[in-house]
């Protein structure tokens, strides 16, 4: 569904992403994990068309969607809850889920989709007229996602979806997204919390300054030496 090939991305002088190549089922829940400072974020973003490659192919569905801009990606149904919420603070969660639902790809269904997120989070139904910033953390990530679920994404990239939560909090957002991928929704998860996202994943990549030096399914990555004494101290 999903593939890059030998994707190189600077940051001024900085090289962000060296050679990275990797492959995303349709279906498929895929974890990417590495250290702080990995590229983790920089790949995410330069699959999103936040950040422009110097090399490489991102191809989505076959086509080479390397440099697009974002919303154009979007589009496609390449949807992204982006590190650290980025909810729209002033706007009530009625808007900031409205502001979602703006794609061309995603206003046909916009009612249907808007009743669904409603219903798996039934707490932004009693919030909808209230502004985004005065939620809390775990309420402004279950908007996060609600409204990148609105765009009626085919693939959802979840970037950190767990930092700064409490851990039923967490619970919770990974519950939501094994839930989402049972019902069809093909993911991508950066996330933290190393053990919780292998034993989620059907395929996992560790990313290490910028490169790819792992791969396999989550449960190999899970009992392999090298990965449980990096990340999971053991």
């Amino acid at each position: 569904m999903l593939r890059t090939e030998n994707l190189d991305v600077f940051h001024g002088d900085a090289q962000a992403l060296d050679g990275v190549s990797l492959e995303i089922e349709q279906g498929a829940i895929v974890a990417i994990v590495g250290a702080n400072g990995a590229g983790k974020t920089s790949l995410i973003r330069t699959i999103a068309g936040m950040h422009k490659p110097a090399r490489g192919r991102i191809l989505y569905r076959g086509q080479d969607i390397a440099g697009w801009p974002s919303h154009k990606v979007c589009d496609l149904g390449v949807g992204q809850v982006a590190e650290g919420r980025q909810v729209f603070p002033t706007l009530s969660v009625a808007e900031n889920l409205a502001m979602g639902a703006m794609l061309p790809r995603a206003r046909a269904s916009r009612d249907q989709t808007l009743e669904k997120v409603y219903a798996m989070f039934p707490v932004l139904t009693e919030r909808r007229n209230q502004a985004a910033g005065t939620l809390s953390g775990g309420e402004q990530q279950m908007l996060a996602i609600g409204r990148c679920l609105m765009g009626a994404p085919d693939i959802v990239m979840f970037d950190e979806p767990s930092l700064g939560l409490a851990p039923a909090v967490v619970q919770m957002v990974l519950k939501t997204v094994r839930d989402l991928n049972r019902e069809g929704l093909t993911c991508v998860l950066v996330e933290q919390n190393v053990a919780v996202s292998l034993k989620l994943a059907s395929h996992a990549y560790v990313l290490e300054n910028g490169r790819i030096t792992l791969s396999g399914s989550g449960e190999a990555l899970l009992g392999d030496d090298r990965v449980r004494q990096a990340y999971l101290g053991l």
